[in-house]
């Protein structure tokens, strides 16, 4: 059976973010996922998680300055001492959620940048980040995002994401495969899992309906095929629900029910 995770920073935004733990199991995920939960106390989020009986399956490390726009530090040379410092924060809260999964976001290329010096400085930034997280049994992700959504970030394609994975060789860094981002930059999207899912590559997806980013039955990607086809595939790992609701979420979740049937 395929396993959904709630994306909590988009979903339930009737409800304050600890609350949103409680609406997500009442709705019947067993799993959810959120970008930065650092606003609250690791042990208050734990709190609310364990008091809901949802699993922490993912979330983002610290993205550099917010005020700024950041969208990450991996690839950006002359700021390794802020990225170990939020990879550092990230597996604190990792362990004290026993969350197995840390997506580390590559960050937006400033002008006149080398992609080269980035992409050099990406790679050793990402496995000194794996060392790390390796030790405290956390898998890391990195994630291919469209350019209309975050215009500029470092990486895009699936391609380019596997390349890093395969250079960087560690075994507790994998790709977090988004089909939103993917059918927007490169469509395809049943090729592209029939040729990634097999590699052992792929950590975590997620899903959402294009092009407005709503719930998965609206737009142009058939989610009835793709969950056909991961289940062919025998996907086992999570799925996350990273839209933003229409409507009221818990009654866009028509979608879910007829997934699982």
């Amino acid at each position: 059976m395929l396993k959904f995770a709630a994306n909590l920073s988009m979903m339930y935004p009737e409800h304050a973010f600890l609350d949103r733990y409680a609406a997500a199991a009442a709705d019947g995920f067993a799993g959810v996922e959120c970008m930065f939960p650092y606003e609250a106390p690791a042990a208050f989020v734990r709190e609310r998680m364990d008091a809901a009986g949802v699993a922490q399956v993912l979330f983002n490390a610290p993205p550099g300055v917010v005020g700024r726009g950041e969208r990450g530090l991996a690839a950006l040379p002359g700021r390794q001492e802020e990225f170990q410092a939020g990879i550092e924060q990230a597996l604190s809260y990792a362990t004290a959620l026993a969350c197995p999964n840390v997506h580390v976001m590559a960050g937006l290329v400033p002008g006149g940048a080398s992609r080269q010096a980035m992409l050099d400085c990406y790679r050793e930034n990402l496995d000194w980040a794996a060392r790390q997280a390796r030790s405290a049994g956390v898998t890391l992700l990195i994630e291919p995002i469209n350019p209309r959504d975050i215009p500029g970030y470092f990486l895009n394609r699936q391609d380019e994401a596997h390349a890093v994975v395969q250079a960087v060789n560690a075994p507790n860094l994998k790709v977090q495969m988004d089909l939103y981002h993917c059918q927007i930059v490169e469509g395809d999207v049943t090729a592209k899992l029939r040729q990634y899912l097999p590699t052992g590559r792929v950590g975590h997806l997620q899903i959402a309906g294009v092009p407005l980013r709503q719930e998965p039955d609206r737009g142009e990607l058939d989610y009835g095929w793709v969950f056909g086809v991961l289940r062919e595939l025998q996907y086992g790992g999570w799925i996350g629900c990273e839209y933003r609701p229409a409507g009221a979420t818990s009654s866009g979740l028509r979608w879910l029910a007829a997934a699982r049937a």
